[in-house]
Order: structure tokens, then C-alpha cells, then sequence
């Protein structure tokens, strides 16, 4: 019964700024909670910088950093996935024409980051759809904590995706005339009649039809917030179905510079000159590499650490700050923080460090000549945090190390614009690898599923296991590992009731060819 308890509710909440600090600041931190929440805000890494964590697993990582890859390994590890018999439909001709009469507008504001935004306008459109009803384009709610303001229109092509889905539903960029006061300000204030803000999760058609229906015959518009998770994954019409996943995989396409500073980085990624242009900070490449690159999303943010309950090696002063950061940002509800760091690993409920998923990439066969893209924000610990990854990794890049600040002027700052061409770079890799599972972890795996590329998904319960056995010689481990990720390789999985269509795109997004 113990074990069935163990839940953990990861969060991808970024955060900005960054620096080093001097011890007594930590103590003054410590000693006053309310001063906590600002300061961690603006100087996320503070503690875990003033106390660099060391390596927790040496007698793994000394034999790492002197393994030798055979051809062999190196040959399967970069194989492509085998064709498959499941192919992308055709989803142009999978769903009813454009009705001839709207019953009006409907409006939605998301919340949360990108990825949960993108799958919450797929389920705009499918809502749309069922009333009748002609689609106002999302408005992205400001994150309180990332503080983007970015819009639709500054992260999608708005007129691909206007013009792609012109003969499912009818689009409008802005709030016709009449109902200019309709706006998230507005709603804000008081109750409203138009306002929806009673769908369930995982709400059916039919509870649309009684719910929203009467209020767009009433009033002409509605206006769904909150809306996250809003429209079921089962019993829904396989018009519907298909019409989501035209919308993720073929309507919602980033802007113009988005893709262009993307293309950029994958031709450096694929084909590393010796340049350097010093005038620019950008160094464009110190050696030659074979053309392919890995995506790893090193998904070790501070909330990330805090919420699992774990102990990640900072010390004393790092689990007393992610203790206080726990109690101030959800009064310490945690679930996990009732069971030993033991049994959270054992469990698999653990997010894995940047030391641990490199130790599982060199086992399972990347040498030191792989190039890896870092897609991430920052990272709890900083490059102290980082420094052991490195060590196994030399050629890892990011868009920083990748591109000058001229050409990243356009995404400095917006965590949407900066998880867009992560997001880019991911599709447009060999492998993409997740260190853990999250919202991108769950868009890109299933991007990469419908187009039958490779994705290596860490199993996380046998690798809890395997770290916390310190008698296991690097053989032992990497015969372990090898064997343990056979199957998780971006198989193609079927998607079981209540899972996501955008996780698992087959068999709702694909047909048997």
C-alpha cells in the first residue's frame, strides 16, 4: 500500500535570473521565509551554486569517462527506427465540411507553458468544431513566475493555421467590433454570464452542447477560462479525433524567424566548421563531428527538484532551501515528501541529474565525440550542476554556445520563443532524449512517434534502482541499461483509455497502411 501511494506531480515552471551569493545570505534567506519567494525568483541557483553538489556516483562516472564504444554499439544506438506499418492519415479529408452558420464566438485563454498551450488550442478548434462555433485565436495567459507576454501570433504562423484549417472551422485573428469588451481584464472583475469557468477536466462533447451551446445562442460569444485539459481523450467522435491531431501536426507551425534561427542551429549541430568569428562571441565550432546530433531536454528545474522530495547531493543547505522553497510555494503539499529518498528512487519517482542521464547516454553507447543539444532553461545548480554531463559530453551545445546574441536577439527572455526553438531542434533530431517526463517530454514523444522517428525514453524505476546500488561495476550497470531500454526506443505505442492523443497519436492520428 506504501508504494501504491507514491505520486509525483512534476512541474516545468522556469525561472529567471540567476548568480551566485554569499554564504550569509543564505542564512539570512533561511532564517526569514518571507524573503524567500522574491529572492529565489530573481537568483534561482543561489544556494545550490553556494554549495556545488560533487558527483554522487564516481565509481560509475570514472569508468565512464574512460569507456570505449565499439562500432558495433555505436552502429545500433544511431540506427533509425524500422518502417512501420502505421502511418500518418490523411486527415485533410478525415473530418466534416465547414458549417454554413456559426452559432457564434468562442474564446479560450490558456495558461501554463507552451506545450501544454499547444495541446490546449488543438482542443480550441475540436470545441469549435462540435458547437459550430467560429474560433477567436488563443489568447496566452502571462505566467506568473516566466513573465512572457509573448502571443499566438509572436510564436505561430497564424495565417498557415487560418488557412489549413479553413475548410474544418472558421478563424478570426481579433474580437469582431461588437464584442470589444469581452477581454481577459473584463472577466477578471466579476462573475459574467458569458464566462465558462465550470468545465470539468476531460469534459465529454455532450457537456459542451448543454453547457456552452445555450450560452453562444444567448449571447454570441463565449469565453472558456480556465481552459487546460478541457475535452476528453475518449468517446469522441473520430472526426474529432482526427481534427485535433491535424491541428498539432500540420496547422500549428512556428513563425518565420523561429524556424530560421532553428535551421540555423541544426546546420552547426550537422555540420561543424573550424571558424570563429570573434567579433560576435560565437564560436562556430572547434572540431568536426558525423553529421548527426542528439536532443537531450534536461528537465532539472527548481520546482522540479522541490516537488519530488528527493535528495540530489547539494548538502544540507540545498535540502533545507528546497524544504522552505516547498512550504512557501505549496504550503508544503507534497506527496512524496513522506517516504524516504530510497524509496522515491526505487520507485522510479525521481527526476534523473544531469549526471545520471549522462551516465545512462554513455552506457547506452554515445561516445565522447557525440554532439548534444542541450533544450532547456535554467538548470537547477547551474554548471556546477552541469559540469559532470559535460565531462562525458565536451561537444554538448546550446543555443547560447550556438548562436550570437545578434542572432538570439528576437527570443531573448520569452520562455515561449525560447521553448519554441528547443522544440524545433527537438523534431529535427537523430535522437531526442528526455531526462524526465513533462509537457515537452509529452509533445515532442509524440510528435516524433507520428513521424516514426527514434526517441529514447529513460526508465526511470530500473534506473533508481541501478544508482542506488554502489556495488555495480560499470559492466554491470551498462549490460543493465542496454537491456532495460531495448523497447523504449520509440516503439510505436498504442494509446490506452484516458491517455493523451498527443502523446500517443496511433490509433486516433494514424491509419494501418
Amino acid at each position: 500500500m506504501r508504494q501504491q501511494q507514491l505520486h509525483s506531480h512534476y512541474h516545468s515552471h522556469k525561472h529567471r535570473g540567476g548568480g551566485g551569493s554569499m554564504a550569509g545570505c543564505v542564512f539570512v534567506l533561511l532564517l526569514f521565509p518571507c524573503l524567500f519567494t522574491p529572492f529565489s525568483h530573481a537568483f534561482p541557483s543561489v544556494l545550490s551554486d553556494w554549495n556545488a553538489p560533487k558527483p554522487r556516483h564516481s565509481h560509475l562516472l570514472k569508468s565512464a569517462l574512460l569507456r570505449q564504444t565499439s562500432d558495433e554499439q555505436q552502429a545500433d544506438i544511431w540506427t533509425p527506427l524500422a518502417n512501420q506499418p502505421w502511418k500518418p492519415c490523411v486527415l485533410s479529408e478525415s473530418t466534416s465540411p465547414l458549417a454554413e452558420k456559426s452559432q457564434g464566438y468562442i474564446q479560450v485563454f490558456l495558461d501554463g507553458g507552451l506545450n501544454q498551450q499547444r495541446m490546449g488550442i488543438c482542443d480550441a478548434v475540436a470545441i469549435a468544431k462540435i458547437l459550430n462555433a467560429t474560433l477567436i485565436i488563443p489568447h496566452l495567459e502571462v505566467h506568473p513566475v516566466w513573465k512572457d507576454s509573448s502571443t499566438f501570433m509572436d510564436i505561430f504562423d497564424v495565417d498557415h493555421f487560418i488557412n489549413v484549417l479553413k475548410d474544418e472551422i472558421s478563424i478570426v485573428k481579433e474580437l469582431p467590433e461588437e464584442y470589444f469588451w469581452s477581454t481577459r481584464e473584463y472577466y477578471a472583475e466579476a462573475i459574467r454570464a458569458t464566462r465558462v469557468k465550470t468545465a470539468p477536466v476531460h469534459a465529454s462533447s455532450n457537456w459542451y452542447l448543454d453547457n456552452v451551446l445555450p450560452i453562444l445562442q444567448n449571447y454570441g460569444i463565449a469565453a472558456i477560462a480556465p481552459f487546460s485539459h478541457r475535452l476528453a481523450f475518449d468517446n469522441m467522435p473520430e472526426g474529432i479525433q482526427r481534427l485535433r491531431c491535424k491541428v498539432n501536426f500540420q496547422a500549428l507551425t512556428f513563425v518565420p524567424h523561429i524556424r530560421a534561427l532553428g535551421d540555423a542551429l541544426v546546420s552547426r549541430l550537422r555540420y561543424p566548421t573550424n571558424e570563429v568569428e570573434d567579433n560576435t562571441n560565437y564560436l562556430k565550432e572547434k572540431r568536426k563531428g558525423t553529421g548527426k546530433f542528439v536532443v537531450l531536454h534536461l528537465r532539472f528545474d527548481k520546482d522540479m527538484a522541490a516537488h519530488s522530495a528527493c535528495d540530489f547531493g547539494g548538502g544540507k543547505a540545498e535540502n533545507l532551501a528546497l524544504a522552505k522553497y516547498r512550504q512557501v510555494i505549496w504550503q508544503g503539499r507534497v506527496l512524496n515528501s513522506q517516504f524516504t529518498d530510497e524509496e522515491l528512487r526505487s520507485q522510479g519517482r525521481c527526476p534523473l541529474t544531469p549526471e545520471e542521464i549522462g551516465l545512462l547516454l554513455a552506457a547506452l553507447g554515445f561516445d565522447s565525440t557525440t554532439r548534444l543539444y542541450l533544450a532547456s532553461h535554467k538548470v537547477y545548480g547551474g554548471e556546477a550542476r552541469i559540469s559532470t554531463l559535460r565531462s562525458l559530453f565536451p561537444l554538448m551545445e546550446d543555443k547560447k554556445s550556438l548562436a550570437s546574441s545578434e542572432e538570439r536577439a528576437q527570443i531573448k527572455g520569452k520562455a515561449s520563443l525560447l521553448a519554441a526553438v528547443d522544440y524545433y531542434v527537438s523534431m529535427h533530431s537523430d535522437i531526442f532524449v528526455s531526462a524526465s517526463p513533462g509537457n515537452m517530454h509529452n509533445a515532442v514523444v509524440g510528435h516524433r512517434t507520428y513521424e516514426n522517428t527514434k526517441t529514447i525514453r529513460p526508465n526511470m524505476a530500473l534506473l533508481g534502482q541501478l544508482f542506488l546500488n554502489k556495488s555495480l561495476t560499470w559492466s554491470e550497470f551498462q549490460e543493465a541499461v542496454v537491456e532495460g531500454h531495448k523497447s523504449r526506443q520509440g516503439q510505436l505505442r498504442f494509446r490506452k483509455s484516458d491517455q493523451s492523443i498527443y502523446t500517443y497519436p496511433a490509433p486516433d492520428c494514424m491509419c494501418n497502411a
